[in-house]
């Protein structure tokens, strides 16, 4: 069994490398192999190594498969309607690693929180900016938050919607 300050120190980690990967991706429009990659591997070593991890290793396999699959098949048929990609692999890469760290169940949430403060941000994004509707915005950010979210407050979403 993990000890309570491994988990906590496991979790800053994690948070401090979102932020960090939501900083690069603010900054360059770029979500770079080598911190995606390490990060997704590491997720799966650990739920696959420590006896009680953030997810069962077999969903954290299928965390990190579905992750990158469904914003890449969201990518492919943007791209075939548009021309040109419309989201970064960078971005699939980051909701890998965070299927890998937390699990399948967990991207249902991840995906709505970020798509939900996205479009907030999005529109923030543009307006300050001074962009055009179709101008690219970096998506790594809000990915990242929502990470974050679910990595210190576990189905949050589902505990809100709960509350009557």
């Amino acid at each position: 069994m993990q000890t309570p300050n491994l988990m906590i120190w496991i979790q800053i980690t994690l948070v401090l490398v979102l932020i960090y990967l939501a900083y690069v991706d603010l900054t360059s429009f770029r979500l770079p192999n080598a911190l995606t990659i390490p990060l997704i591997f590491s997720g799966l070593g650990f739920n696959f190594l420590a006896s009680q991890g953030f997810a069962e290793p077999f969903n954290a396999l299928l965390g990190c498969i579905f992750g990158y699959g469904f914003l890449w098949v969201m990518n492919f048929i943007y791209r075939i309607l548009k021309k040109h990609n419309g989201i970064g692999m960078g971005d699939a890469k980051l909701l890998a690693a965070l299927g890998a760290w937390l699990g399948a169940g967990a991207l249902p949430e991840i995906l709505l929180i970020a798509s939900l403060t996205g479009l907030v941000g999005g529109f923030i994004w543009l307006k300050w900016h001074r962009s055009q509707i179709s101008h690219a915005f970096p998506f790594g950010p809000f990915l990242a938050f929502a990470g974050i979210i679910e990595v210190l407050w576990p189905q949050a979403l589902q505990t809100l919607l709960l509350i009557r």
